[in-house]
């Protein structure tokens, strides 16, 4: 019987660069699972999660090529705690059995699993080794965020506002990568630190960039 992988949940608020590190760890040798990917591929046109978005919300959910629109339904979700909470009623199971379908799909040593909205779930804590958080200031993630298409400060301090805060995401952490004032190779330095460490067994530490940036 073989080892069984080291699974690793990465995190982090919307803008904090948890995507580059991903695409990091990736290239490191990790197999990545991303559940954004996969709530895409669940609510594309003709995509799984359709029908049941019909059945809860009607057809005014659906663009005109029959996908959902995410953008009108994450304006509805950031602004209605009861719609996301049926969004996510719909979704989340379906993307978790997802998650463990690709999963045990691997042959992959080391799986990663991306999931923004981690340290707001029990069961996805209680199915990773490790956890590791990419953080950042606020600030720097409206910025980031605004700066992306289709995205205003006004939306992104709402999509800010709806999701765990900084405290609750480092709460969950086994090691934190602090992306805020650095540049792209030393956030490389970095996720290739972690990576030996964890590879290595020994335990996991807390990484930031610099001690005056770490979050109080």
């Amino acid at each position: 019987m073989g080892t069984a992988p080291l699974k690793i949940g990465l995190t982090g608020g919307i803008g904090s660069g948890k995507s580059t590190v991903a695409a990091m760890l990736v290239r490191l040798g990790a197999a990545l699972i991303d559940t954004d990917a996969i709530a895409r591929a669940l609510t594309a046109p003709g995509g799984a999660a359709i029908a049941a978005l019909q059945r809860e919300f009607g057809d005014a959910v659906l663009g005109d090529d029959g996908g959902l629109d995410r953008a009108a339904m994450r304006l509805r979700a950031f602004a209605d705690a009861p719609v996301r909470q049926r969004l996510e009623a719909v979704l989340h199971p379906m993307i978790g059995a997802e998650a463990q379908r690709q999963a045990g799909a691997s042959h992959c040593p080391v799986l990663v699993f991306d999931v923004p909205l981690l340290a707001e779930s029990r069961q996805w804590r209680a199915r990773v080794r490790r956890v590791l958080v990419v953080d950042c200031h606020a600030e720097t993630q409206i910025e980031r965020v605004a700066a992306r298409p289709g995205w205003t400060r006004e939306a992104a301090t709402n999509a800010i506002a709806v999701q765990a805060s900084r405290a609750q995401r480092l709460a969950t952490a086994d090691a934190v990568i602090f992306n805020d004032g650095i540049s792209l190779a030393e956030l490389q330095a970095h996720t290739e630190a972690l990576w030996r460490l964890w590879n290595n067994h020994r335990p996991p530490v807390w990484f930031a960039a610099r001690s005056s940036g770490s979050p109080a």
